[in-house]
């Protein structure tokens, strides 16, 4: 998609010489340098929260920067490992989230017994079509992808995230999300066949108010 990431004050998350240069100045100490990748960094870092936190995406994402503050200077790759090592982290805050949700429905509505089980990301199958992104792309705007996006279960979510909006590689997301590049392949493949039935539906069409 054209209008998957947001370039910025010159750098941009897709060009491997602009990031990485940014990023040697963050290890450097660089405070210009750091404030530049944050501000590069941070939108896909609010959408990735976002399909799987829903409204507390900004606090996830202030957490996140908070961690990468505290790591930075012991950080060591390029550019590119660095937007893994964000992603990864904005991944393990945002689970923390889901994880105090949980906790609260269980102390405070659901006693631990009555709660339901897990929902399952589905049955194994093949890698999805490629075209299934592009009609996708071609009916609706990046922000209404996501939207839609974040309505799929969370492991087809941040597959489908990943791979396509934020145009990562299968190993670079099975390296975010801890999985094996077969797992990976499966939930996008049942996300993207589930976001094209849902671009179908007539309702859809919400999203784009």
């Amino acid at each position: 998609m054209s209008d998957s990431v947001d370039g910025c004050n010159g750098i941009h998350p897709e060009r491997t010489g602009d990031l990485n240069a940014a990023v040697l100045g963050v290890r450097r100490g660089d405070e210009a340098a750091f404030r530049a990748v944050y501000r590069c960094l941070t939108p896909e870092l609010l959408r990735y929260a976002a399909v799987i936190v829903g409204q507390d995406a900004e606090d996830v994402v202030a957490e996140t920067w908070l961690q990468i503050a505290r790591d930075v200077l012991r950080f060591e790759g390029d550019g590119a490992s660095f937007r893994r090592f964000a992603l990864a982290v904005t991944r393990n805050r945002a689970r923390d989230v889901l994880r105090r949700r949980r906790r609260r429905v269980q102390e405070i509505t659901v006693p631990t017994d009555e709660l339901p089980e897990p929902r399952a990301a589905g049955t194994p199958g093949g890698e999805a079509a490629p075209d299934t992104a592009e009609v996708a792309g071609a009916k609706l705007s990046t922000r209404e992808i996501v939207s839609l996006i974040g309505t799929l279960p969370v492991p087809q979510a941040e597959a489908v995230l990943l791979r396509v909006v934020l145009d990562l590689d299968t190993k670079s997301t099975a390296e975010i999300l801890g999985k094996r590049p077969g797992a990976v392949a499966m939930a996008l493949s049942r996300g993207l066949k589930k976001l094209a039935r849902l671009v179908e539906r007539p309702e859809a069409t919400a999203v784009r108010r």
